[in-house]
C-alpha cells in the first residue's frame, strides 16, 4: 500500500511543492515531482491558497498524477515578514520664492562659473556698463537671435557671466559668443526663475562635475553668506552633488528655511529589559539595542514619527489579515540597515533631490498555531485532501538539505528566502537548534529600489532583477562590456535601443536598466545591499545557533532558499565566513534541484521520521 504525500513550503516570494511516494516508512521515499510558483498574498494567510493550489497542480503534473491521487498534504509553519523603510532624517527645504535650480542637461553650453543678477534677455539693452548679469532666455528665442543679443550686450560693456536657457540650445548659444561662458539649458520652468536676483551658474569641464555649487562653503563664498545662512543652503548643496551643471539663486532673507522632522524612537521590549533607541543613531544603534533586551517580545515606535507610522502599518496589515485585535500583534524580530534614499528638495525647478540618511527596517510578525490550522483547514476544504502542519521551516530545511550528495551532519543550514533568514544546526546526535530572523531578499530589493530611486510599482521588479543578474554596458551593436570589465561579442546586432545603455545580462537576453546611473554605481548599490542584509543577517543567525555562540565552531554551512540561486551571494558569504574558518557551499537538493525545494522536501522526510518513531 503506497501513500502519496505533498510537502508545501509557503514563502514570502515563492510557494514550492515536493511530491513523494511512500511504500514503507523503513525505506526512503521516492520523489515524483516538484514545482515553484509565486506566492499569492502575504505568507501565512488565507490569501496563500490560490498559489498553493497552483503549485500543487504543477507538481502533480510533473509527477504524472492528478491532485486527487494525493493522500496527504503537509504545510510549513509560516511566519510573515513585512519590510518597510523608515527615514532616519528628513530635511525639507521650504522656499517661498524659487531659490535654486540644480539642473543636469546632457550637454550644457560652455564651462566655468558665473555670478550675476538674473536678467531677461530683452532687458539687456537697459543694463548698465560693467554690471554682472545672468541672462534668462525663455523658449521662443532662436539660438542665433539669443546669441546675437548677448554678443551685442557684451560689446556694449555688459558683464555677461552666463545664462539660463529654456530650450536645448545652450551649446549653440555658447559657441557663438566671443568668450567661454557657462549656459544651463533645458530648464522647463524658466518662468519661475526670479528676475533681478543674484544667481550663480556653473558648468563643469567635459567629463567633470561641478565643484563650487555642490559645496555649501562654495555657495557661501559666492553669495557672501553668514555661518547661519550657510547652514540653510546645505540641502541645496547636497542636491547638486554629482551634477555637470547647476544654478543657485539668492532669494531675499528669510525665504529659505529648513524643517527637521524627527525620525523618532524605537522601543524594544525584551524578556529581560526594555531599550529605547533613537533612529538618529542609525542601524547599528538599533541592532545593538536588540542584543541588550534578550528575547524580543515586541517593538513600538514613537507616535507621530516616521518609524512609528511604519511599525503601526505592520501591525495594522497583520491585524487585517489575521482578524486579530491590533494590540495582540507582536513583532518578534527586526533587522535594521543603513541606507541612503533620494528626497526631493522643495522649491527646486528641475526636481532636484538630495541623498538623505535612512534606516531600512524589516519586521517579523509571528503567526500563531491557530492561524496556521485555519489555513490548513481552508486548503483541505478547497482540494478535499487531508492537510496537516509539518513543522518549523529551519528544521525542515536542514532535513531537505541532507539530500544533497556528499553532505552529512554536523551541518549548519542557511535558508535565505525573500522575507526571512533561517539558520539551523544539526549535531551528530541529530539534535537541531534553529533561529528565524526578519529580513532577506525582499529587503535587498527594497534597498536597491530606494537607493537607485527606481519608480515604484512595476519597476520594483527591476530592483529584483538588478539583485539577481550581472550588469553590462552596451558599447556597440555587436559587443558589451561586462561589469567585471570582460568584453563579449555578438554575431548578430543587439537592439539599437540598447546602444550606450546599462543592461542586465539574463538568460532571455539583455534587459535595459531604467536609470542614468553607471554600471559601477548600480553594482556598488547592489553588493552593498546584499552585505547589509544577507551577510549581516547570516552572521547574526549563525552566531545564534553556533556552539557557545562562536561561528568558528561551525565547520560547514550549506546555503538553501531562493536567494541561494543568487549569482554572487555564495561567493560573498564564502569570503566573509572564511574569516571564521567556516566552509560555505550551495546545496543541491535531491541532487538536481539546486538550493530550492529544501523545506518542501524536508516536510516529507520529517513526516516519515515521525511515523517511523511512533
Amino acid at each position: 500500500m503506497t501513500t502519496i504525500i505533498a510537502g508545501i513550503d509557503v514563502g514570502n516570494s515563492t510557494t514550492e511543492v515536493a511530491i513523494a511516494e511512500i511504500s514503507s516508512f523503513q525505506s526512503p521515499p521516492r520523489f515524483l515531482g516538484a514545482s515553484r510558483v509565486a506566492t499569492t498574498g502575504i505568507k501565512g494567510t488565507l490569501s496563500n491558497i490560490p498559489g498553493m493550489k497552483l503549485s500543487l497542480r504543477q507538481a502533480a503534473e510533473d509527477a504524472g498524477l492528478a491532485i486527487s491521487e494525493i493522500d496527504l498534504v503537509l504545510l510549513n509553519e509560516a511566519t510573515p515578514v513585512i519590510g518597510d523603510i523608515a527615514m532616519e532624517t528628513i530635511t525639507e527645504t521650504i522656499i517661498t520664492e524659487s531659490s535654486m535650480i540644480g539642473h543636469n542637461p546632457g550637454s550644457p553650453g560652455g564651462m566655468g562659473i558665473g555670478v550675476g543678477i538674473t536678467t531677461h534677455i530683452t532687458h539687456l539693452v537697459s543694463v548698465k556698463r560693467g554690471e554682472a548679469v545672468i541672462v534668462v532666455v525663455p523658449k521662443g528665442y532662436d539660438f542665433e537671435v539669443a546669441a546675437s543679443l548677448i554678443k551685442r550686450a557684451i560689446e556694449a560693456g555688459v558683464d555677461v557671466q552666463g545664462g539660463i536657457v529654456q530650450s536645448d540650445d545652450g551649446v549653440l548659444i555658447a559657441n557663438r559668443l566671443p568668450k567661454v561662458l557657462p549656459f544651463v539649458d533645458e530648464v522647463g520652468l524658466i518662468d519661475q526663475v526670479p528676475l533681478n536676483m543674484l544667481a550663480a551658474v556653473e558648468v563643469g569641464e567635459h567629463g567633470q562635475v561641478i565643484r563650487q555649487l555642490c559645496n555649501p562653503y562654495g555657495i557661501a563664498t559666492l553669495f557672501d553668506l553668514t555661518p547661519q545662512e550657510t547652514q540653510m543652503v546645505i540641502p541645496i548643496a547636497k542636491a547638486l552633488i554629482g551634477l555637470r551643471s547647476a544654478v543657485v539663486i539668492r532669494t531675499p532673507a528669510g525665504d529659505v528655511k529648513t524643517r527637521r522632522i524627527p525620525a523618532g524612537t524605537l522601543t524594544l521590549v525584551g524578556d529581560t529589559r526594555t531599550a529605547v533607541v533613537e533612529l538618529d543613531g542609525g542601524a547599528d544603534a538599533i541592532m545593538d539595542g536588540l542584543t541588550q533586551v534578550g528575547q524580543l517580545q515586541d517593538v513600538t515606535g514613537a507616535p507621530g514619527t516616521n518609524v512609528g507610522g511604519m511599525v503601526e502599518r505592520v501591525r495594522q496589515t497583520m491585524s487585517d489579515l489575521t482578524e486579530k485585535p491590533i494590540k495582540e500583534i507582536k513583532i518578534r524580530d527586526i533587522l535594521a540597515v543603513d541606507c541612503l534614499v533620494p528626497q526631493q528638495v522643495s522649491g527646486g525647478l528641475a526636481q532636484e533631490f538630495s541623498m538623505e540618511n535612512a534606516v531600512g527596517l524589516a519586521a517579523m510578525v509571528n503567526t500563531d498555531q491557530l492561524l496556521m490550522e485555519r489555513l490548513a483547514l481552508a486548503l483541505a476544504q478547497e482540494i478535499d485532501i487531508r492537510v496537516e502542519l509539518g513543522g518549523v521551516e529551519a528544521n525542515m530545511a536542514i532535513l531537505g538539505t541532507l539530500t544533497t550528495p556528499g553532505i552529512d551532519v554536523p551541518l549548519a543550514v542557511l535558508d535565505l528566502g525573500a522575507g526571512s533568514t533561517d539558520a539551523a544546526l544539526m549535531t551528530k546526535d541529530r539534535e537541531v537548534q534553529s533561529i528565524h530572523l526578519a529580513g532577506a531578499g525582499n529587503m535587498v530589493s527594497l534597498l536597491i529600489q530606494r537607493e537607485l530611486d527606481l519608480p515604484t510599482g512595476t519597476n520594483v521588479d527591476v530592483a529584483e532583477q538588478i539583485k539577481r543578474y550581472p550588469l553590462a554596458k552596451v558599447e556597440s551593436l555587436f559587443h558589451i562590456r561586462n561589469e567585471d570589465n570582460s568584453v563579449r561579442f555578438f554575431d548578430d546586432p543587439v537592439d539599437p535601443r540598447l546602444f550606450g545603455r546599462v543592461a542586465l545580462v539574463t538568460e532571455s537576453g539583455l534587459i535595459p536598466v531604467p536609470t542614468e546611473h553607471t554600471v559601477e554605481r548600480i553594482r556598488e548599490v547592489r553588493r552593498e545591499a546584499k552585505r547589509r542584509v544577507f551577510l549581516r543577517n547570516s552572521l547574526r543567525a549563525l552566531k545564534t545557533v553556533a556552539p557557545l555562540g562562536n561561528i568558528r565552531n561551525i565547520e560547514f554551512v550549506a546555503i538553501v532558499g531562493g536567494s541561494g540561486e543568487d549569482f554572487e551571494l555564495a561567493q560573498m558569504l564564502m569570503d566573509k565566513l572564511a574569516e571564521f574558518g567556516t566552509v560555505v557551499g550551495a546545496a543541491n537538493i535531491r541532487g538536481k534541484l539546486g538550493t530550492v525545494n529544501a523545506v518542501a522536501t524536508g516536510l516529507v522526510l520529517s513526516y516519515m521520521e515521525r511515523q517511523r518513531s511512533g
